[in-house]
């Protein structure tokens, strides 16, 4: 008897889903290979080899492709005028370890009120704890932003349209001049109501999509795929990147945070070329720096040795699998089998702490650290790595290593190699998987802590240049000056 057995009928809203996946994933990388060229000339001026010199950059800043940064801004002259700013932010760091888009925004307004710009924050309520006094003393008010937390909310929970009232009751007293929003802190349907307004992204939804990838990637053969990262691949992202796509043309001006970024911006979300613009992320330059006092104190402490022969080897952040330390452990783990001068010293706290305690005499877990055991850390370590599985954002880590002089190992996402490491002398990358990492762990331990050392000092000549909290507030102060005057987007 022949078989009944019917077939089943495809589910068209997976096939569709699959079929935009596989378009996404194969068609964004085609697309920046076929950028790259004409991004070359467009960057040509700004050379990242330090024995050429090339003719300095003039012309409309709105059409510069590039990371502004790279442009020469006195901080030795006042502004030209005083500014009158408002900035929407989700939360105001009031803590010792706050989130990377929380130290951005608090990082880059306590310098532009520092220069005497008027700087209005609308967030959320703070926390009262004794760090929020800390944050911003009364003695020092007016070189500090004013900030106007809303209220009917827990502290951190955020209230767009509470934060918006009291947006309007400044603006009506004097208008301001820029409204800056922290990502989507101002929903777009207000933002496109204000003309005066940009928007820095600090990640997308398609940087999203390829974090869901990588994250996937690392699974083990018979490892099923969790419930919850079926349902962002297949119902989630896609969708989002969609919407991304539509209502980001409600805001005026676009900050991009990495060149990568700023790429995507003008080529998929098809934001008109002169309303993106690129800014990296800037750190306190007093805050890291080289200092080999410093360096014997923290290995002292920590029991390293001090000997040439000796490599430590240092991450920092949150202990959990979407910054990489399920691959950082198993290749550190590979590598101590065959090099015994080889030590890893872990900044941060979460869930992986206790597998890298299973690796001996070998790692030291440090827990959360302040920014002045931070400036130990990064002095007493050889080589910094980050494993990040995120490609969104730009992490603030490498930076403050590049400052301290350190070299640094990180994922080969085009967001790092276009923005942070893009000059071999800064250290190493590679692909998101432990084989990689291994093998580029192995050749930084060959190379020795003489020639780590040397890679180091190119770093912290070039983070100088770029990465500092001041070159950011300067580029933000010109980018702001030209949304509100014409005359201020034509460099120099």
């Amino acid at each position: 008897m022949a078989s009944q057995t019917k077939l089943k009928k495809p589910n068209s809203h997976f096939s569709l889903c699959t079929f935009l996946f596989f378009t996404v994933l194969f068609t964004i990388p085609a697309l920046f290979l076929l950028r790259s060229s004409s991004c070359s000339s467009s960057t040509a001026a700004i050379s990242t080899d330090f024995n050429t010199r090339q003719p300095p950059w003039s012309g409309d800043l709105q059409t510069a492709e590039f990371a502004w940064n790279r442009l020469a801004f006195s901080s030795n002259n006042p502004p030209p005028e005083i500014l009158k700013l408002a900035v929407f932010s989700r939360k105001w760091p009031t803590g010792p370890n706050p989130g990377g888009m929380e130290r951005h925004a608090f990082t880059l307004y306590t310098a532009l009120a520092r220069r005497g710009h008027q700087v209005h924050v609308f967030t959320s309520p703070l926390d009262p704890s004794p760090e929020t006094n800390k944050i911003a003393p009364v003695s020092d008010q007016t070189l500090n932003p004013k900030i106007h937390s809303h209220g009917d909310a827990a502290p951190g929970k955020w209230r767009y349209n509470k934060a918006w009232e009291l947006y309007q009751e400044e603006n009506r007293k004097e208008p301001f001049d820029v409204v800056h929003s922290e990502s989507v802190a101002l929903p777009h349907w207000i933002a496109r109501g204000v003309p005066n307004l940009a928007v820095t992204w600090h990640g997308i939804a398609l940087e999203s999509l390829q974090s869901n990838i990588y994250q996937d990637l690392i699974r083990k053969p018979k490892e099923p795929r969790s419930q919850g990262s079926n349902a962002s691949l297949y119902g989630a992202v896609l969708p989002k990147i969609l919407d991304e796509i539509r209502f980001f043309h409600n805001y005026a001006h676009h900050i991009a945070i990495s060149d990568s970024c700023g790429e995507m911006l003008r080529d998929v979300y098809q934001i008109p070329e002169k309303r993106v613009h690129v800014i990296l992320n800037g750190v306190d330059e007093n805050g890291f720096s080289s200092d080999k006092k410093l360096r014997s104190l923290f290995r002292s402490k920590l029991g390293l040795p001090e000997n040439s022969s000796a490599i430590v080897l240092g991450a920092a952040g949150r202990l959990v699998k979407d910054k990489g330390h399920p691959i950082l452990y198993e290749a550190f783990a590979k590598l101590i089998e065959t090099h015994s001068n080889v030590y890893l010293v872990v900044a941060g706290s979460g869930p992986w702490e206790n597998r890298y305690k299973e690796l001996g005499v070998k790692v030291s877990i440090l827990g959360s650290l302040n920014p002045n055991e931070l400036k130990g850390f990064y002095n007493g370590i050889d080589l910094f790595v980050n494993p990040t599985l995120r490609p969104q954002g730009l992490d603030l880590t490498l930076m403050e290593a590049m400052l301290s002089g350190k070299p640094v190992m990180a994922s080969r996402y085009a967001s790092i190699k276009r923005s942070i490491v893009v000059n071999d002398e800064f250290g190493f990358m590679f692909a998101p998987n432990v084989e990689a990492l291994t093998a580029v762990m192995e050749v930084a331990v060959a190379e020795g802590a003489a020639r780590l050392a040397e890679r180091g000092r190119k770093c912290k000549e070039y983070a100088a240049q770029m990465f500092t909290a001041s070159k950011m507030a300067l580029a933000y102060e010109r980018l702001f000056l030209c949304i509100k005057e014409q005359r201020f987007c034509m460099y120099p």
